[in-house]
């Protein structure tokens, strides 16, 4: 009997130590994203659930997680591009997702970044998918150019986002300036609510269609879509080599039949190069397996746009020595 106790004490023990070893075994990973209006917080709860494996999970051909073993990744909601550059920089994210514009000037100190430390150790995981640049305009606003934006509310996002930086550049290229609107600085969804209570004529947003807070803003008040082109001001593209044409199929929003031509930039998603190489190895290596290309079809419209084949498309820094790994030994990079 007291061999028996004892058996059953040491398979308790063993029990109640195998979690004390998973728990030491578990690692945590961090993707900064955007407003949970927008599109990047969605894609970043995709890819936290494609690359995380918590301890005890199935293995991936049994049909369980095919994420990185011991990885718990999670999407954190933030202020977009400049705000998790800086977060990354400072060590409080290990990754976030940024516009190729502004991870280009972060990485060189130039542009938005000229005058303070270049961030150096930038590094890229991934091109994800290109983000439109979306003007929205109230109906009964009269707005139907960006240059009508002249003496209107205008919101022009938040401070420390893409969408501030690029909407600048526009209005530039319109010849227009700060001074001549009603700035506000507000996310979308804060500047829809504006809108429908008709105490905004137009925002800016810059990001993957469709944007739940445009959509969702266009199912109850009557909006338009203004069309940006370089044609039209061809400086924009003459300047800044990252903007590339691009259209909002009809449709895609309520009241807006037709197609409506923008620009647009890709989202990246990036790291520092701190991060282990063997860890930024397995979270691409994760990223590019069938299980996520699953998820990502049929996660998000903009899932679809997320592919290997574009994966360095428009990178304007280096590449991260792990996905570097992957890439080359997946046969995308020589």
């Amino acid at each position: 009997m007291k061999h028996t106790k004892l058996f059953a004490g040491l398979v308790l023990a063993a029990g109640l130590a195998a979690p004390v070893a998973q728990a030491q075994d578990m690692s945590f990973f961090r993707i900064g994203t955007g407003g949970t209006a927008g599109t990047y917080y969605p894609i970043g709860g995709l890819l936290a659930n494609a690359i995380s494996n918590p301890p005890g999970s199935r293995p991936c051909d049994e049909g369980g997680s095919c994420g990185v073993p011991g990885l718990i990744a999670s999407a954190l909601s933030a202020n977009g591009s400049v705000a998790n550059i800086n977060a990354i920089a400072g060590g409080s994210l290990e990754s976030g997702f940024s516009q190729s514009d502004v991870a280009t000037w972060a990485y060189t100190g130039t542009g938005i970044w000229e005058g303070k430390p270049a961030v150096d150790k930038l590094r890229a995981i991934a091109n994800l998918y290109p983000e439109s640049i979306h003007l929205v305009a109230s109906a009964d606003s009269g707005i139907s150019s960006v240059a009508d934006l002249a003496g209107k509310r205008v919101s022009l996002d938040e401070p420390g986002s893409g969408t501030l930086v690029d909407a600048k550049i526009i209005l530039a290229g319109y010849g227009l300036s700060e001074d001549d609107i009603e700035e506000e600085f507000l996310k979308p969804d804060q500047a829809a609510d504006r809108m429908r209570d008709g105490a905004m004529d137009a925002f800016f947003f810059v990001g993957g269609y469709p944007a739940g807070a445009i959509a969702e803003l266009a199912s109850q008040h009557d909006v338009k879509l203004v069309p940006i082109s370089c044609d039209e001001a061809p400086s924009i593209c003459a300047d800044y080599k990252f903007f590339a044409p691009d259209t909002v199929p009809g449709g895609t929003y309520e009241g807006n039949p037709d197609d409506v031509a923008t620009l647009s930039v890709g989202a990246q998603w990036v790291t520092s190069a701190d991060q282990p190489e063997e860890l930024i190895y397995e979270i691409t290596k994760a990223l590019w397996n069938a299980n996520t290309r699953k998820q990502l079809d049929a996660g998000h419209a903009k899932g679809k746009m997320i592919t290997a084949e574009t994966a360095l498309d428009g990178i304007g820094i280096p590449l991260h020595p792990g996905a570097e790994k992957f890439y080359k030994e997946a046969g995308l990079l020589q």
